[in-house]
């Protein structure tokens, strides 16, 4: 195992040593270990399920270690309780923001630090001059009486960043910052976190996504299966000796190869259009086909998904589903004709996450599982059974609530809700945003086994990499229109960027 460089002590902010979390029956973190350097940025990457949410939740006082110690600027600390964390120099930024969206921006980034003042009063005043200075020093213009919800994601991440600063956060760190952000916020976003590197802030970067990690960090550390596998310098990493270890074997297919024939036409879309959002948008999905539907985010492609599917309605155009013109009103009806979604957020949209898993399995087919008018238990449990044994489901039983599982296996029980469905075209919005490596070539390899048995895929995705590996053709969507269909054989990456790409506005020609 290749390790990276020896660290001086005295150049240490954080040091991790045999830290061990135990929950009943599951062993969260095994002997781990971890340092971070003054003014680094250090990746943390594995599976969902290697340990990172727990090594997060250990550093920030919400769980604490059963053995080992932690060394904060060469002093053992004991982080009690978040409040202990905080006052020590640690702040954590959630992928899933904990903000208040009916606060302002200064009233979220003093909470819990509120801007005083004799007898004991809130100094609004100057809690509003000390967020804008704080917004300031980060390059940005966000009012600091803006109402918190009124902002983007990208903007929000701006202001819990500002949060952090006002409580004078040594340590940051960040879970999947990128992973609701554009390219173009995410650019913005990499520009801020350097900008805080360079003024001596140490931060901690947790991400799936590979192009946040070497475009960010000075080191990286894999964990895998609740252990310590091993730490780099960034220029003696690569993609595939990061997935191999997070793994522990190497994907030499990452992608799997597609092999089905393509059938008729299962789903045809003609002229359709929603005012504001999208407008003349066309194309067809054929059994065994996987049809990628990509651009830039906010070029539409989510808002078409959702008028073919029922979530919204579109204005005008047609569709037309295995021969039928359909317009439906709600995504039941759609399943019910045999067109399913995965919807991009699969805990606010795919899940009911304190259910179990065999009851969201089971949840759209309810009426199948009716016997005698009652609910057959029998029957849920088999089909709660059937999808952790097809799907793979890292869980106990089906009786495991979806809120107690990782990423990667949340997103497969909503894939197995779907197949729990008599569907035969499958619309997925996203569907490996947020999920590990692992799980990501699990996802791909049963879409390839779908579509081998017939079914059509329209697959909506942000990743050009997984366009291209993955898809027969690509409907390349830009500023709510269709810009171009092209076939596999046609595929480059630049010729994908060019078409999402917004046009220029041309400089009209005084008369």
């Amino acid at each position: 195992m290749q390790e990276g460089h020896q660290t001086a002590r005295e150049d240490l902010i954080l040091e991790i040593s045999h830290v061990t979390k135990i929950f009943p029956g599951v062993r969260a973190l095994d002997d781990v270990g971890f340092t971070l350097r003054r003014g680094e940025i250090h990746a943390l990457i594995g599976e969902n399920g290697a340990g990172k949410s727990t090594f997060i939740k250990v550093l920030t006082g919400v769980h604490q270690p059963d053995s080992g110690t932690i060394l904060l600027n060469g002093q053992q600390v004991r982080m009690t309780d978040p409040l202990v964390a905080r006052r020590l120099g640690i702040a954590a930024i959630y992928q899933h923001l904990a903000a208040y969206p009916h606060l302002s921006v200064a009233e979220n980034i003093f909470m819990g630090n509120e801007q005083l003042r004799p007898p004991g009063f809130i100094s609004w005043r100057n809690t509003r001059r000390r967020a804008a200075r704080l917004l300031q020093s980060l390059g940005s213009s966000i009012d600091p009486a803006a109402q918190m919800g009124e902002l983007s994601v990208a903007q929000q991440q701006i202001v819990e960043i500002a949060k952090a600063l006002s409580q004078d956060a040594s340590v940051l760190i960040m879970d999947e910052p990128t992973a609701a952000l554009s390219l173009t916020e995410s650019e913005e976003l990499y520009s801020i976190v350097r900008g805080l590197k360079a003024k001596g802030t140490s931060v901690i970067l947790i991400s799936h996504r590979f192009e946040d990690i070497f475009s960010l960090a000075d080191r990286v550390t894999v964990l895998r299966d609740a252990r310590y596998i091993g730490t780099w310098d960034i220029d003696e990493a690569d993609s595939a000796l990061l997935v191999n270890h997070m793994v522990g074997r190497s994907i030499d297919r990452f992608f799997p190869q597609k092999t089905a024939d393509i059938g008729e036409e299962l789903l045809k879309v003609s002229g359709l259009g929603r005012t504001g959002f999208f407008q003349d948008v066309s194309f067809s999905l054929h059994a065994g086909e996987i049809l990628g539907l990509t651009g830039l985010v906010g070029a539409g492609r989510t808002e078409v998904v959702e008028a073919i599917t029922g979530v919204t309605r579109p204005d005008y155009g047609t569709i037309t589903l295995m021969g039928q013109q359909v317009r439906f009103t709600r995504p039941g009806e759609a399943l019910g004709r045999g067109l399913a979604l995965m919807p991009e957020d699969r805990q606010k949209q795919g899940l009911l996450l304190p259910w179990s898993i065999r009851d969201n399995v089971s949840l759209p087919m309810l009426d199948s599982c009716r016997k005698h008018r009652l609910l057959s238990q029998a029957h849920i449990n088999r089909m709660g059974s059937h999808a952790i044994e097809q799907l793979a489901i890292k869980a106990r039983s089906g009786l495991d609530t979806a809120d107690s599982l990782s990423g990667g296996n949340q997103q497969k029980v909503v894939l197995g809700k779907l197949l729990s469905s008599s569907a035969r075209v499958m619309v997925m919005d996203e569907p490996t945003k947020g999920v590990d490596v692992g799980s990501k070539a699990a996802i791909y390899q049963i879409m390839c086994d779908l579509a081998a048995q017939g079914f059509g895929i329209l697959m909506v995705s942000s990743e050009m990499p997984e366009v291209m590996a993955m898809c027969d053709r690509a409907v390349i969507m830009r500023q709510g229109r269709v810009s171009t269909i092209l076939d596999r054989a046609d595929f480059t990456p630049e010729g994908i960027l060019r078409a999402s790409m917004p046009l220029e506005r041309k400089e009209e020609t005084p008369a």
